[in-house]
């Protein structure tokens, strides 16, 4: 990625200045230009160093008094911000050279921004506003920054005078930005929910704080359909000004979730219609106001964002986005459902986000023709704001093709809700539609109990239950209680071994399981440096490599085709790996011992072929396997031919394997 994202600069670089590429991008706020320089930041990292003493290069672990810190330990907060990577790294302090090979344009001498001109002489007509900026800096007052916003105040009208240049309005809104924290104002708009809910109301409450004695007066608040008028009320010092207004949700808003997300994914790319948002960082607020304040006698409007507030009793005041959501959603729908020639039983979670008194009817509408054909299902319900009510739907009329779920009587009530939570950034909220693929497939399995051993998290389970196995989870106190010897097969989740300390103290045990007779299938387990195989896993050694296979469609050779694992239940070919999504495998296995045998080889395209995917061994009575074929991302995806073959991986200690 840092290679093609390099090589992708360059071309970049020399596009820009070219109206004839990409003119579907150009339109009245998007204009061809040509930047003065192009550089690689060159280095010197393991065995290979890029650098030398020719090239440009300047000290980056400068220290700034005004944030009390230095460049590299500002870099270094920034990294460790990367929780889910595990980039935490060292501040760095002192002398920090980089080096620059110039790749196109202007190569620097002296400095990176040499030829750039970064005063005011370059917006035409804005020659007296560098010297109003001065007097600001010259006359500011750290203890008593409410002495400036006059002279803001009229460095602001001076760049208002300036129209049309885009420059001008970045640098007016950070003046009106000064203006509104030396004023020292508390301007806010909250909801005490999480959720606006479509269809229904939400109380808004606002605050306005003039901390600092200014003169300041609220001329105007407008939010959505709120609008209320004020006649000049004054901002008295340090008194708040707070109420509160009820707001009707539209049925017709948008829903609030990422831009990126709002339409389906490509392959490779997210869908963005909007070409003025690339490049923006979060989602669009669901509600957004304005506040306008008259400040020294000029009138100022702030946007705002509707946010939720709340309190909680370790972290104290907390702000989260509000969000925008149907009256009713969906819980996790399975993404399909085997017929097994019989009727299909969908498994509906309803959560009312709202109070709805109705007659409804949920209906599959099938995707694979133009028209919205549906199936309906009539049911009675009623349901209170928070409820969540189970409706399992059999339907026999279904066919093997794509639907769509939703409910008649709602709005967006075909969506079901995601949430992406973490303490480091705000909550995210996301939708997409209730979709299944109903399928009738032809999978044969043999044995009938899985005992499966939690790990980081997966759908295995279900996709197991899918197919006829009766799944039995297992962490540490199962594992130590249970009689191994009635599973048909024993899986582990993804990276149980990197993520349970436990499963050491269980080798003996499922050694002797697999000795006796048993089936254990390891998926697959990370070899890194946030997380390493503490524990033994197999009768046999073998280690773990990054290799991975990132190619959904790479062609898979078939080593031993003669192997059970590729014929029994289910006769194993190359249509089984027809319709994979996202990759085929990750965390190969490498330096196996002799006793293993390798099923397949694969490679992405311009890489050498590997055969670690999937090793076997057989030890005892039993076998014992490690893949890293990504069975969690393709069963749940409804992949058949992965079905296939882990039916084959579970049968391989049955007699009629032979």
């Amino acid at each position: 990625h840092h290679t093609a994202s390099a090589i992708l600069a360059n071309e970049a670089f020399n596009a820009a200045a070219d109206p004839n590429r990409f003119p579907e991008q150009l339109n009245n706020t998007i204009k061809v230009w040509q930047p003065k320089r192009i550089l690689w930041n060159t280095f010197n990292f393991g065995a290979v160093n890029a650098t030398n003493e020719d090239q440009f290069k300047f000290d980056v672990g400068g220290y700034n008094a005004l944030l009390g810190k230095s460049y590299g330990e500002i870099a270094a907060e920034s990294r460790s911000q990367h929780k889910s990577q595990g980039f935490g790294v060292p501040a760095g302090r002192g002398l920090a050279m980089e080096y620059f090979k110039n790749t196109g344009g202007v190569a620097p001498v002296k400095d990176i921004m040499e030829g750039n001109d970064l005063t005011w002489k370059r917006v035409p007509g804005a020659e007296k506003i560098q010297g109003i900026i001065n007097s600001v800096i010259r006359s500011f007052d750290f203890l008593h920054p409410e002495k400036s916003v006059k002279e803001l105040v009229q460095l602001y009208d001076a760049m208002n005078k300036i129209k049309g240049n885009s420059w001008i309005e970045k640098k007016k809104s950070d003046v009106k930005t000064l203006i509104e924290q030396c004023s020292g104002l508390w301007i806010e708009a909250f909801a005490n929910d999480a959720f606006g809910v479509t269809g229904d109301s939400l109380r808004l409450n606002f605050s306005l704080i003039n901390r600092s004695g200014i003169n300041v007066s609220v001329k105007r608040i407008t939010f959505s359909d709120v609008d209320t008028t004020f006649t000049n009320q004054a901002l008295d010092n340090n008194k708040s000004l707070t109420f509160s207004r009820k707001i009707f949700i539209s049925k017709d808003i948008n829903l609030s979730q990422p831009y990126w997300l709002q339409h389906k994914m490509q392959e490779g790319y997210y869908t963005v219609n909007d070409q003025q948002k690339i490049g923006q960082p979060d989602i669009d607020p669901a509600i957004k106001g304005t506040f306008v304040l008259t400040i020294e006698g000029h009138d100022f409007d702030f946007a705002k964002n509707v946010n939720y507030k709340y309190t909680d009793p370790v972290k104290g005041e907390v702000y989260q986005p509000l969000t925008i959501i149907p009256a009713v959603t969906f819980g996790d729908i399975s993404s399909f459902y085997f017929k097994n020639n019989k009727d299909a039983v969908i498994d509906a979670t309803l959560s009312a986000h709202k109070n709805i008194i109705a007659d409804s009817s949920a209906k599959f509408a099938d995707l694979n023709k133009p028209t919205d054909d549906t199936v309906s299902l009539n049911f009675d319900y009623t349901l209170k704001r928070g409820n969540i009510v189970h409706v399992p739907f059999t339907v026999s009329e279904l066919q093997e093709k794509v639907y769509k779920l939703k409910l008649s009587s709602e709005d967006h009530a075909g969506k079901i809700m995601k949430s992406i939570s973490y303490d480091h950034i705000p909550a995210i909220h996301y939708f997409r539609d209730a979709i299944t693929v109903v399928k009738n497939p032809d999978i044969k399995i043999y044995g009938k109990k899985i005992g499966y051993i939690t790990g980081a998290g997966d759908k295995v389970p279900e996709g197991l239950e899918q197919m006829g196995f009766e799944v039995t989870v297992m962490g540490d106190k199962e594992l130590s209680h249970n009689n191994l010897q009635q599973f048909d097969a024993i899986i582990t989740g993804v990276r149980a071994y990197n993520t349970n300390d436990w499963m050491a103290n269980h080798y003996d045990k499922l050694m002797s399981y697999v000795e006796n007779g048993g089936n254990l299938i390891v998926q697959y387990n990370t070899s890194n440096f946030i997380s390493n195989v503490k524990s033994k896993m197999g009768p046999y050694d073998f280690e773990i490599s990054r290799t991975r296979i990132t190619d959904e469609n790479a062609v898979v050779n078939f080593l031993k085709p003669d192997h059970p694992v590729l014929n029994f239940p289910n006769k194993i070919t190359e249509n089984d790996f027809k319709g994979w999504v996202q990759e085929r495998s990750i965390y190969h296995a490498e330096k196996w011992n002799s006793n293993f045998e390798s099923i397949f080889s694969m490679s992405d395209p311009g890489e050498k072929p590997d055969e670690g995917s999937l090793i076997i061994a057989k030890y005892g009575k039993g076998y014992f396997s490690y893949t890293g074929i990504v069975f969690f991302r393709e069963l749940p995806a409804g992949v058949t031919g992965a079905y296939r073959l882990l039916a084959n991986l579970i049968a391989l200690n049955k007699k009629k394997a032979f």
